[in-house]
């Protein structure tokens, strides 16, 4: 089992010294044998989490490129890139840049987008729930076969149209597709359908139990194997930040038996690149030996 950070806050130092801190975060992660980086895909922070909006928030590619150049082992992504954001065919180019910079590190993250406040705000269009999902379900196909050296050839669904689905250079690993969220109709059916990874929510170890087996039926109709689905929760590590890792890694034991594979810790208002030294770091280890 696996632990990765997501960087979701930048608000513990001035902007001018977020460069440095993002810098000393991830080589603190590098060093505690943290497999996973991620950052939200949001221009406004979220109102939802009790955060002020005008929080500071940085674009998530942007900071993702950044982190590629300081890092040569953690897998990158964005948990999750809200699909409206981006034309697909423009977010399977940026992955796909994201992929051969980092040397082969970038994990796919999508979803349905939610945060109408930041698409009001930004002039982003922001279509119906029902339209957001199709939008969705054809962009992780357009990702797919921009992401297929042997398929250059057009694309034609209901919201988008590509003449070509070029995509030079190609990812050096085709990048992991990973949906968010734990939407039980739709969501973990485009996972089974179409994913390599999920990411759910991780409320109690029962909801995400059922969750998965929730998951598992969507598996069976599709005429495919749960096991070749990648599991992720996104946890608050809530013993970590009081020095409580053996309670933290009994927990862990609980997700990992149910198939867990990687937890995603967020941070606490507090230092990012102390975070992960202090609280994180201690717990890498240890969770992995649950196998």
């Amino acid at each position: 089992m696996r632990l990765g950070v997501h960087l979701m806050r930048f608000d513990s130092v001035p902007a001018a010294q977020l460069r440095a801190e993002l810098a000393d975060t991830a080589a603190a992660a590098e060093e505690a044998g943290v497999a996973w980086v991620s950052v939200m895909d949001h221009y406004l922070q979220m109102e939802p989490a009790g955060l002020p909006a005008d929080d500071p928030m940085l674009e998530a590619y942007t900071t993702l490129g950044y982190l590629a150049g300081v890092t040569e082992n953690v897998e990158l992504g964005v948990l999750v890139t809200g699909v409206t954001y981006r034309y697909p065919g423009l977010l399977a180019k940026i992955v796909a840049t994201l992929d051969v910079l980092s040397g082969g590190r970038a994990v796919a993250g999508l979803g349905a987008a939610w945060y109408e406040r930041e698409h009001l705000a930004l002039g982003v269009p922001y279509p119906p729930l029902a339209e957001r999902f199709e939008r969705l379900e054809e962009t992780l196909q357009i990702c797919g076969q921009m992401w297929d050296p042997t398929n250059d050839g057009p694309y034609e669904g209901r919201h988008y149209r590509l003449a070509e689905t070029l995509c030079r250079p190609q990812p050096l690993v085709r990048p992991q597709i990973m949906v968010g969220g734990s939407g039980e109709r739709k969501t973990l059916r485009l996972v089974a359908q179409y994913a390599d990874a999920c990411n759910l929510f991780a409320s109690t170890p029962d909801e995400v139990a059922h969750k998965i087996d929730v998951l598992r039926g969507h598996c069976d109709d599709a005429g495919r194997d749960l096991a070749t689905v990648r599991i992720t929760v996104l946890h608050g590590g809530a013993q970590l930040l009081t020095g409580d890792v053996a309670g933290f890694v009994d927990e862990m034991a609980t997700y990992r038996a149910l198939g867990v594979e990687t937890v995603i810790l967020r941070p606490p208002t507090t230092s990012l690149a102390a975070w992960v030294r202090d609280a994180v770091h201690p717990a890498v280890a240890p969770v992995a030996d649950l196998g």
